[in-house]
């Protein structure tokens, strides 16, 4: 299943209005944590799959790569992306991030921010990157928490009165589609376990570099709703090196 809801006009109203749909990178809480995963750019050749509005794609102009290559599968977000670049060394493809088909040994960095809990063929997709890597590239990704996605409908519990009791984790183990209430609309995710984002990296052949659960930064306590961000993991971010030897 290939879902699009970012194309729908009211659910790309509420996305927009979103902090980190405004504000980018400095909205984005996990970006501090993410950044400093990332290798050095310079040079390099990067693959961004799910990029919206392309902040990670500007990013790594910025930062040096001399190829950059957005995907993603909405059209709105990619309009969107394209008015906010100016660099020419990025460029933007419609186009389902399962569907991508470079060549081998392409790029020096695969990047993705929260958009392979969307996806039900993670296997296969892990395979091809593993493909489009150079001997030494990196995967650099972020997910949502399978604390996170287990029961499904990613709500807290709350008492009589409306106070957070805690969050649920229930089904941990069943693996599966679930469907969650984001932007107040239906969308489709992918819950996995930690065995199963890790172990498939491991079995295809990725050496894990680091695993991360981030917290929101200090500077972003004093905001609604983020100090309950740190009773329960929201995030998980992976940093996972294709072996071999540079040619």
């Amino acid at each position: 299943m290939k879902e699009n809801k970012y194309d729908d006009p009211v659910f790309f109203e509420k996305y927009a209005a979103m902090s980190r749909s405004r504000l980018g990178l400095d909205g984005a809480g996990e970006w501090e944590t993410l950044s400093r995963l990332l290798p050095d750019l310079r040079g390099k050749r990067v693959l961004d799959l799910g990029c919206g509005y392309g902040w990670h794609c500007r990013y790594a102009a910025e930062a040096g790569a001399r190829e950059v290559v957005g995907v993603d599968i909405s059209r709105k977000m990619l309009e969107e992306a394209e008015k906010r670049t100016r660099s020419r060394r990025v460029r933007y493809l419609l186009l389902p991030m399962e569907d991508v088909n470079f060549p081998t040994r392409r790029f020096d960095l695969v990047l993705s921010s929260l958009a392979f809990h969307y996806i039900e063929g993670y296997e296969e997709l892990i395979r091809k990157i593993f493909t489009m890597l150079r001997p030494r590239g990196f995967l650099v990704f972020s997910v949502e928490h399978p604390v996170f996605t287990a029961a499904g409908h990613q709500d807290w519990h709350y008492d009589g009165q409306g106070k957070i009791l805690h969050f649920p984790v229930d089904n941990y183990f069943k693996e599966g589609e679930r469907s969650a209430l984001f932007l107040g609309e239906r969308v489709v995710k992918y819950h996995r376990t930690l065995t199963s984002w890790l172990g498939v990296l491991t079995s295809i052949g990725f050496r894990l570099d680091q695993v991360v659960e981030p917290k929101p930064p200090e500077s972003m306590l004093d905001q609604p709703g983020m100090k309950d961000e740190l009773r329960r993991p929201q995030m998980l971010i992976v940093s996972a090196k294709k072996p071999g030897r540079e040619r």
